[in-house]
């Protein structure tokens, strides 16, 4: 079993940054691929980025690419997402998720194991 906890989360404006963290618990946390989501007002959810289990393959949405970074640090049993140069279009709820691949976040629906609560990002113009 493993719990997710997301941080990090608030009010920014469009050009700032923010860093998120998902501290997950249990032993079994370096032997999943982990992703970010997000639901803004009004969306359905969507894939942010996602980490391989040792932190050497990394994906990201077209609409983030260039502006986050995911990273994980397993010795922490924590998983970040960067998120540079915000926009309006940024705000959501993300959400952090744990799978047995990257492949399985990637293609929706997402197959994944565990979901976090979630954090309220909200980027103002």
């Amino acid at each position: 079993q493993v719990q997710l906890v997301e941080s990090g989360g608030g009010l920014v404006q469009a050009g700032g940054s923010l860093r998120l963290s998902c501290a997950a618990s249990g032993r079994t946390f370096s032997t999943y691929a982990m992703g970010w989501f997000r639901q803004g007002p009004g969306k359905e959810r969507e894939f942010v980025a996602a980490i391989s289990w040792s932190g050497g393959d990394t994906y990201y949405a077209d609409s983030v690419k260039g502006r986050f970074t995911i990273s994980r640090d397993n010795a922490k049993n924590t998983v970040y997402l960067q998120m540079n140069s915000l926009k309006p279009e940024d705000t959501a709820v993300y959400y952090c998720t744990a799978a047995q691949s990257t492949r399985e976040l990637r293609y929706p629906p997402p197959k994944s194991d565990y979901w976090g609560q979630g954090t309220q990002v909200t980027v103002s113009s």
